[in-house]
């Protein structure tokens, strides 16, 4: 495959031209951490797509600015076999290459500091930073003992040689570093504090939060405090996992709010939304009421949201496109009340308070946000 001319583009699409990244995303041959990928078909389910079957497919994916899904549940595209239907959510992905930018950019990198990347997934992230700083200075992290292999065997192909690590990063992660970048969202509490352990005082992490779109960014002092804030920009990684796989979603619970009547029943003030897709109502509704799990489907002009929490709490909203919906509820928690509280807040004040919030992220992992005279706790027990 000729890739250097389409690396080429996509590097002054994804970087400034007197950006220190344009070279690392303009050499980096991006194919060669993916060679198989699965995509989404418009009626559902996956289908595994191989690249050196299809050259022009293959060239067309990779260097495009998108992310490429590499596993689903347990099965990576890499192991599968053609006609294999995995199931579950995506596990591992490559990020596509304006966020890694972003995320890079974030953590203000420097010549010689030891930098930590932690969600090894592709690897294009560490090839990138291995590119810019030097390989010796890059340590890459993943808790998939299969991811750390194969990406340390393709970066070697290319010439770099940064250090693997597999490990649960919610547990401990060997080693210390100056600055940490998380392509994974990290949940607040005992989750967080394990990474902000590795991080020197002085240092730098760029993350993101668990079930939000925060990109939180902050310098660590030498009372072990983070201290920094909410950038306004935003970011959808998937979540930090301990296993070989999520934990089972809240089935019977989805079941219950597909079906059930509920013990109240109401008219909606707002339009049905795709909450997971509404990146800022999506984050203040974890910031408000933690764990929530979103469902959202149409039929035809229908369109049916769902909300359910682990305390058995759930939601159900649906109308005829922007009509408004009728909501069941069930549970010790009114869901869709909890969300149209948000709702009424940003139109009432024409924005939330998170982007740009002050933030101070305890050596326990709690965050805790403020914006004037609005201030909350994300992860306290």
């Amino acid at each position: 495959m000729e890739w250097n001319e389409q690396a080429e583009r996509l590097a002054h699409r994804v970087a400034d031209p007197d950006s220190r990244w344009l070279a690392p995303v303009a050499r980096v041959p991006r194919h060669a951490l993916v060679p198989r990928w699965w995509e989404m078909r418009d009626s559902g389910g996956w289908v595994l797509r191989d690249g050196p079957s299809d050259p022009e497919a293959w060239e067309e994916a990779a260097y495009a600015d998108r992310s490429l899904i590499t596993r689903v549940g347990t099965l990576h595209a890499d192991l599968a076999k053609p006609g294999d239907q995995p199931s579950g959510m995506p596990t591992s992905s490559a990020t596509l290459p304006s966020l890694v930018v972003r995320m890079l950019r974030h953590a203000r990198l420097g010549d010689g500091l030891p930098l930590l990347d932690l969600g090894t997934g592709a690897g294009g992230l560490t090839a990138y930073a291995s590119h810019r700083i030097g390989d010796g200075c890059v340590t890459s992290l993943d808790v998939d003992s299969y991811l750390t292999s194969v990406a340390g065997e393709r970066l070697a192909s290319m010439g770099y040689h940064p250090k693997f690590v597999t490990a649960d990063a919610t547990k401990h992660v060997p080693g210390t570093y100056e600055r940490i970048v998380c392509t994974v969202a990290l949940p607040p509490g005992p989750g967080l504090r394990a990474v902000l352990a590795a991080l020197v005082p002085g240092g730098r992490i760029a993350t993101t939060l668990a079930r939000t779109s925060l990109i939180v960014t902050g310098w660590k002092h030498t009372n072990g405090d983070v201290i920094g804030r909410v950038e306004r920009d935003m970011a959808g990684f998937m979540l930090t996992r301990s296993g070989d796989d999520y934990p089972p979603a809240l089935a019977e619970l989805f079941s219950v709010a597909r079906e059930a009547e509920g013990e109240q029943r109401c008219t909606g003030r707002y339009p049905v939304v795709d909450v997971a897709n509404a990146w800022e109502l999506r984050s203040m509704l974890e910031v408000t009421t933690p764990g929530v799990e979103l469902g959202y489907e149409t039929h035809g002009r229908t369109r049916t949201a769902y909300l359910v929490h682990p305390d058995g709490s759930w939601a159900r909203a649906s109308a005829e496109w922007t009509d408004a919906p009728e909501v069941h509820q069930g549970g010790p928690q009114r869901l869709w009340e909890a969300l149209e509280r948000i709702r009424n807040r940003l139109n009432a004040e024409g924005a939330l308070p998170l982007l740009g919030a002050h933030v101070r992220i305890t050596p326990d992992g709690v965050c805790h946000l403020s914006r004037g005279r609005w201030h909350t706790s994300m992860g306290a027990l």
